[in-house]
């Protein structure tokens, strides 16, 4: 995207020389002076992007259950921002997890880092029903981030009291590819964040808006760990508390993690060169793919939904409705045992054992322990759609 007339190098901040000899980036206040070129290809972007994004959140509206599409969406969007993060657990790991598939010593050990995702996720959103997205917010959503975790030890909750930077495995400072704010430049430059996130800003958009504010947070950079994760947090946060989606849908860890070099190099350019216009393009257009996507997908779900509704009423007989039922709680727990099973149906241990045993046969079900005691039964057409996608979905 070309580069708007009149903008100057320290359009987004300044490097500023440290006493010890490296230089550090101040970001300049939001939003960008001069201020954004909203024209041209960048406006028909922002367009697309705003249509796309009100068509996701109708589609889902119009799911029989919607909660159940934002549980499994948001497990999978936990995966795949920890995953850019270095984690190697799947999404079928952070499943077992909830399902104790498997002996705590057994499972991955990175998944609970995905647990806590999910945890701080839910936790922002049920906290934004009484506080607006600000520091306080943020840095309550960092604590349940990191709690008992891997950085766990870098003061979860609390802005860094030292420098970090970002760059090669072993850089040193001075050779860093970026270093953000000294730590004492935080409470400034988070309260410029804070006050730009309340603000009436004239003539910004709220995407816009959004994407200027998550490369802020990430130049900014205010924890020693988490940065990252958080500030994609904060992108969904943001929409869902202006009311541009109802439910918490918009993910773009996927479009980040597939773009990551440029992503990294997109931000880079607005801190040396002030392409806030670039940037804005490569975000918006993220905002566009992962609208379709997630669209897709809802409308998959409800396909594969009524097939084995069919499914189930064709080949159950006596017992299809207590089928419709389990099959319904897999929209919630795709994974679930006897026990479970019984507990929805409100029946004998038997008589949910030999239900379970018939949607086997007809491959709802998959026993994914291989014991004799203790089995869980997973959903794999289910599940298989949320991982893949929509496009060949198993069992549709």
């Amino acid at each position: 995207m070309a580069r708007a007339s009149g903008i100057t190098s320290e359009r987004a901040g300044r490097h500023v020389e440290q006493p010890s000899g490296y230089r550090a980036f101040i970001p300049a206040p939001l939003p960008p002076d001069p201020s954004v070129h909203l024209e041209g290809e960048l406006l028909d972007l922002l367009s697309r992007a705003d249509r796309a994004l009100g068509r996701l959140d109708g589609s889902v509206a119009a799911l029989p259950n919607p909660d159940l599409f934002v549980f499994m969406y948001v497990r999978k969007e936990a995966v795949l921002s920890s995953q850019i993060e270095g984690t190697q657990s799947s999404l079928q790991d952070l499943l077992n997890a909830e399902a104790s598939v498997l002996a705590t010593k057994d499972r991955p050990r990175d998944v609970d880092e995905v647990i806590n995702y999910v945890h701080a996720m839910n936790y922002g959103l049920t906290r934004l029903e009484s506080l607006p997205v600000s520091v306080r917010l943020i840095r309550e959503i960092h604590a349940e981030l990191l709690r008992g975790v891997r950085g766990g030890n870098l003061t979860p909750g609390d802005l860094r009291q030292t420098q970090n930077w970002i760059g090669p495995c072993g850089c040193t400072l001075k050779e860093a590819t970026f270093v953000p704010p000294p730590h004492d430049e935080l409470p400034r430059v988070l309260g410029e964040l804070e006050t730009f996130l309340h603000g009436k800003a004239a003539g910004v958009p709220l995407l816009v808006k959004v994407g200027l504010a998550h490369a802020q947070f990430e130049t900014i950079h205010p924890f020693l760990d988490g940065n990252g994760r958080i500030g994609r947090l904060l992108i969904t946060f943001l929409l869902t508390e202006h009311g541009a989606l109802h439910r918490p849908l918009l993910y773009l860890s996927h479009y980040f993690k597939h773009r990551r070099q440029q992503y990294y190099e997109e931000l880079q350019r607005v801190r040396d060169e002030g392409t806030w216009e670039s940037w804005l393009g490569f975000f918006l257009e993220g905002v566009l793919e992962v609208s379709g996507e997630a669209t897709e997908m809802a409308r998959s779900i409800i396909a594969l939904r009524e097939t084995h509704r069919e499914l189930v009423t064709a080949s159950l007989g006596m017992v299809a409705g207590n089928g419709l039922k389990v099959l319904e709680s897999l929209y919630d727990s795709p994974i679930i045992s006897v026990k479970h099973a019984q507990d929805t149906i409100g029946t004998s241990y038997p008589a949910a054992n030999d239900l379970i045993g018939k949607m086997v046969e007809i491959g709802i079900l998959t026993e994914v322990t291989g014991n004799s005691r203790h089995r869980r039964f997973s959903y794999e057409p289910y599940v298989d759609l949320i991982v893949d996608g929509p496009r060949n979905p198993k069992g549709a």
